[in-house]
């Protein structure tokens, strides 16, 4: 019974790295490389998750997402940060998505006339960067324009 259990166990999980891994390629069409909005909500919490946990085996790739706005300011900084709310089938586990719209400078974002109001639904597609601040490497997606749906 417990070699039974145990393989059972063993095919469900091939079963689910290979969904996963379809998933992914998948979504790599058309340059994007991981898309959040094609997910089903329980996966895209296994592939936020991963990302919080693997960041930099997702620098460099192209993302989608999708999910409410929100700026907060932090005041260590002097700075808003603008995020984009990933949520899961619950909402138990939503994950805030950092971004910077880093498109041509002479058309450069300011907040907050330039962005959207908080809880607006919007979609990014960008590249996932890291950068250092107070000592601290922070991830975000590179952005060159926020959709609103």
């Amino acid at each position: 019974m417990k070699k039974r259990f145990l393989w059972l166990a063993l095919c469900f999980l091939c079963a689910a790295a290979s969904a996963c891994s379809t998933k992914t390629e998948a979504a790599g069409s058309g340059g994007i490389d991981v898309d959040l909005t094609a997910l089903s909500s329980t996966m895209v919490y296994g592939e936020v998750f991963n990302m919080m946990q693997n960041p930099d085996d997702y620098v460099g790739k192209t993302i989608k997402a999708n999910g409410p706005y929100y700026a907060s300011f932090f005041p260590e900084t002097g700075e808003y940060y603008h995020f984009v709310i990933v949520r899961d089938a619950t909402a138990c586990c939503q994950q805030g998505l950092e971004f910077k719209v880093d498109g041509n400078p002479e058309l450069a974002y300011r907040y907050p006339e330039d962005f959207p109001t908080d809880e607006t639904l919007v979609e990014l597609v960008g590249v996932y960067n890291a950068y250092e601040e107070l000592g601290e490497t922070y991830y975000y997606l590179s952005v060159k324009d926020i959709a609103v749906l």
